[in-house]
């Protein structure tokens, strides 16, 4: 099974055999953050093209199709539009804020981004306390939308982020719980490690039926956090014009707009990484020659797929279900999700002591 340490590990060894250590490095450094930053915007742009066209394959349309094979270059497209767009002066903001405000989402997103592993040797970093750093720096994002909404000097923004607020930190709530029921099952908080104790069984088998009651906890919880629908009350069009994002135009918009997408695609890597076995291929005991073959299919491939496949499962959640009340909301949270994961939790434990 080929995996990118390989090639990690090869333009390493490069790279010190004819600079110094600290060239090296820097290098490196500017290796990663390119590569970073190239797939975090390839996959915003495929994203973005996907919900359209699974959206209107929902509401019976052919969604984008002029620009490009099958539309492909609409997201190019509308990329390019909104990087040429004036920026709006608003009057009466706070102007360091409401610009450090799409730093801040972006920023979050990107870093939490940084620690998912894709593939063996294929992350850029790998923290012996991945799980809570990536619950930590995830959080970051929430203060960037209220640093918007107050900014932004609006009733309609204010109240769009407080929704946000109390959201965002309600659900997180239940979201490390299902998290950290994986951690009690595998014994580490580090990712990759999670990830190798999946080489034969997924932690979702592997943990029985607290895993899969985890499961459902996380996506339910996860697809809340990224304020999509029908938990969007943040952005509710039709109540708050566009939520926190109200007074933002041009590239400014396009931060909020992109750290949405990618938050989309985060909460399904994780739940790959922690859930579905990471790279790990799909095995199953006794067929020794369908287990062959899946070996043979790139991990980074599998990687992709599973997540893809959640994004999915959420844009279809999108589409299907319409828009909750807050109280409905945040009933959910607190009388439903939180008591079920901490009893969950429990379960879990007595699955590892007993099992």
């Amino acid at each position: 099974m080929f995996h990118f340490e390989v090639v990690t590990q090869w333009i390493d060894e490069f790279l010190r055999t004819y600079l110094t250590d600290v060239w090296a490095l820097l290098i490196e450094y500017v290796l990663i953050g390119v590569v970073i930053l190239g797939v975090y915007a390839v996959l915003a742009l495929v994203l973005i093209w996907l919900e359209r066209k699974i959206c209107a394959f929902f509401q019976c349309r052919l969604g984008p199709t002029r620009v490009g094979p099958l539309g492909l270059l609409q997201s190019v497209a509308d990329m390019v539009k909104i990087l040429l767009k004036e920026l709006i002066k608003i009057d009466r903001v706070d102007p360091f804020l409401f610009r450090l405000a799409a730093f801040m989402v972006i920023i979050a997103s990107i870093c939490t981004f940084g620690a998912i592993p894709f593939d063996k040797g294929l992350l850029v970093i790998d923290f012996n306390i991945g799980v809570f750093y990536l619950l930590a720096v995830s959080s970051l994002g929430v203060v960037g939308i209220l640093m918007a909404g107050w900014a932004s000097n609006n009733k309609y923004t204010m109240i769009g982020a407080m929704r946000s607020g109390a959201q965002l930190i309600s659900y997180e709530l239940s979201c490390g719980l299902a998290m950290m029921t994986i951690v009690m099952l595998s014994g580490s908080l580090q990712l990759s490690e999670i990830v190798e104790q999946q080489a034969y069984a997924w932690n979702l088998w592997r943990g029985g039926i607290p895993a899969i009651i985890a499961f459902v906890i996380y996506l339910i919880a996860g697809h809340a956090e990224t304020n999509r629908g029908p938990f969007d009350l943040p952005e509710a069009e039709s109540e708050l014009t566009a939520g926190y994002h109200t007074e933002y135009s041009g590239i400014q918009f396009g931060f909020f707009y992109l750290a949405e997408y990618l938050n989309m695609f985060i909460i399904a890597a994780i739940a790959t990484t922690l859930f579905l076995g990471g790279w790990q291929p799909l095995y199953i005991p006794g067929w020794d020659a369908f287990n062959s073959t899946m070996a043979f299919i790139p991990p980074v491939m599998w990687f992709f797929a599973k997540a893809f496949a959640c994004v999915l499962l959420s844009l279809w959640v999108r589409w299907t279900m319409p828009r909750l009340r807050i109280d409905q909301l945040l009933n959910l949270e607190w009388k439903i999700l939180m008591p079920l994961a901490l009893i969950n939790i429990l379960l879990m434990a007595l699955w590892v002591i007993y099992l």
